[in-house]
């Protein structure tokens, strides 16, 4: 398909056409990036050319292999979670709902783990990445609410849980002091290693996941990418295949993505008012 992007900066025209392209394509494939979250106190990791404004989150490799790295990973979280867990869905959560109450989001592939799409109200939702709000144990399997481990970390490290730092992505916490005398806590089973339970950098995307997605991509008539970079593979792969069908791939978002030379349409406008635009264009007369 031949490549035919504008740059909109007009939050009504890019509105306007965003609704334009739903009507044309009512069967959408939606994917979502941390720009969702950002206006529900979410930070997200990359600046409008993609680039990392921070250093890259942890490695699943280090995390596993790396009591210290475990240390500092769940010392930094004690204090940073509370961001992702007071979080409220944003207006572009609410828009994205209301477009798949009305039939027009076949699927919703979020990226993000902080499942505010489910309570901004959508269903069709796959989190590709996992969802941090639960652990598992990476030896048994048990699973346990993340906020009970917080508590119990809190109750066994009492300096540091009353320690104050600077939000970050992912639940993160712009936190740097000693870890070594942190006190992780295993799992309750079988004392094994509890991470949470979603997809870290290093790692895969569990097969009956991608799996979901790709059925629903083959059903689709067009595809969305909404505040995503696509810089993630296990993301970029979806619109990449999209491309090859030929299907129309839209993108919006602040900045540059992955998939800029393979887009059909490009709107670089704020999220949340481009798509309350768009629900109010597309409001039955």
């Amino acid at each position: 398909m031949t490549q035919a992007v504008e740059i909109v900066n007009s939050v009504a025209q890019a509105g306007e056409e965003l609704a334009a392209f739903i009507q044309q394509h009512p069967k959408l494939w939606v994917i979502t990036g941390a720009g969702v979250s950002t206006d529900s106190g979410i930070p997200d990791y990359r600046d409008a050319d993609g680039q990392w404004k921070r250093p890259p989150p942890v490695q699943h490799g280090d995390f596993m292999s790396s009591h210290h790295v475990r240390q500092r990973y769940w010392a930094r979280a004690l204090i940073g979670f509370s961001a992702m867990r007071e979080a409220q869905a944003s207006g572009a959560h609410r828009a994205l709902a209301a477009l798949e109450s009305r039939g027009y989001i076949q699927q919703l592939v979020t990226q993000n783990v902080d499942r505010l799409h489910q309570r901004a109200g959508s269903r069709r939702v796959i989190d590709l990445h996992g969802r941090a709000d639960m652990v598992k144990c990476m030896v048994c399997d048990y699973q346990m609410m993340r906020h009970a481990m917080h508590a119990e970390m809190a109750r066994m490290n009492p300096s540091f849980a009353s320690l104050q730092a600077g939000h970050a992505p992912d639940g993160d916490a712009d936190l740097e002091t000693d870890f070594s005398s942190f006190r992780i806590f295993d799992c309750p089973r079988c004392s094994g290693i509890l991470k949470p339970d979603v997809v870290f950098y290093g790692d895969v995307v569990p097969a009956e996941r991608r799996l979901a997605a790709q059925v629903a991509l083959a059903e689709a008539d067009a595809v969305l990418a909404v505040g995503t970079s696509l810089m993630v593979f296990s993301g970029y792969r979806f619109c990449r295949a999209a491309h090859e069908r030929g299907m129309p791939l839209a993108s919006l978002s602040l900045g540059v993505t992955r998939a800029d030379a393979l887009l059909t349409h490009q709107w670089r406008a704020p999220l949340t008012p481009v798509l309350e635009q768009a629900v109010r264009c597309l409001q039955p007369s």
